[in-house]
């Protein structure tokens, strides 16, 4: 008897299939192990930390395309010190042709450290598209950001999906991580009835321990109330404890609708659990009947 997949099953196929990972150039060693795991073609982003340097972070995406991945590496505008800053990253990646695809984000200082002060500013000069970038991901935050106005986040998406579209480059979202599935999708529906049509990856926490979730989450507010806690599978009593995302993704699979939401994917922000977050993905997979 031939089994009719579910739709539960079908959407979770739909968000799971291409689906992107996070690392640190610390996590370049773990990539060797955790690769068997990860479908070759596999976007990897890598991050732009401020404790990590350019020869780091040029290791780690070409460890990233060595293993037969896709390296999206990161630029952190308000890092930046000057526009020659961003040019030797960007030539550097060049050189080692892994500049196809890059991720631009603000970053953490609340100063800027040179001329940028946030993405917009990178995207604007106009130098990822002169040294040879094709694709460009932002950030999109559903549920605001603790520094910057609702508003503010609006404006600058629209004005970013608007500026790329323009000189002809591809895009995509990546949402900030969350641990309930309402606001995430109510944020993909304004997104869509604003009129940006860009793809999203919907931000998803990789199995971690309980104390180092919740720290996260307060750090990028992230909402963590006992309602939402409970409903993720999170134990606020039990801090020793881990927890994956197994009921984030199904009830954000039981709500998707392609019709409404558009192209809707998944990006695991992996906290220094490279080889953890893949073991559970292909878990999963296996388990949903997704292999």
């Amino acid at each position: 008897m031939t089994t009719v997949p579910s739709s539960t099953t079908t959407s979770a196929a739909l968000l799971l299939r291409d689906f992107s990972l996070e690392m640190t150039g610390k996590d370049t060693p773990k990539l060797r192990s955790a690769g068997r795991l990860i479908p070759q073609g596999t976007r990897i982003n890598v991050t732009y930390l401020g404790n990590e340097d350019l020869s780091m972070r040029l290791t780690a995406a070409r460890a990233v395309k060595d293993g037969g991945f896709v390296p999206v590496p990161h630029v952190s505008a308000r890092r930046l010190v000057s526009r020659q800053e961003l040019e030797d990253f960007l030539t550097a990646l060049r050189d080692e042709d892994t500049q196809s695809d890059l991720f631009v984000v603000g970053g953490d200082p609340a100063r800027p450290h040179g001329p940028y002060s946030d993405s917009l500013d990178v995207i604007r000069s106009g130098l990822p598209h002169r040294y040879g970038v094709r694709h460009i991901g932002m950030s999109g935050y559903p549920e605001g950001h603790p520094q910057i106005p609702r508003a503010a986040l609006w404006s600058a998406l629209e004005q970013k999906a608007a500026f790329l579209a323009s000189e002809g480059l591809a895009a995509d979202i990546i949402t900030q991580f969350g641990f309930d599935a309402d606001p995430v999708l109510a944020w993909i529906e304004e997104l869509r009835e604003r009129g940006v049509d860009l793809p999203v990856r919907v931000g998803v926490p990789g199995p971690a321990g309980v104390r180092r979730l919740l720290s996260y989450a307060a750090r990028f507010g992230v909402g963590t109330s006992t309602s939402i806690a409970r409903k993720y599978g999170l134990s606020v009593t039990n801090l020793m404890g881990t927890a994956g995302p197994d009921r984030f993704l199904h009830a954000l699979a039981q709500r998707y609708d392609a019709a409404v939401h558009g192209e809707v994917k998944l990006h695991f922000y992996t906290f220094g659990g490279l080889d953890a977050t893949s073991t559970w993905i292909d878990d999963f997979r296996t388990k949903e009947g997704l292999k």
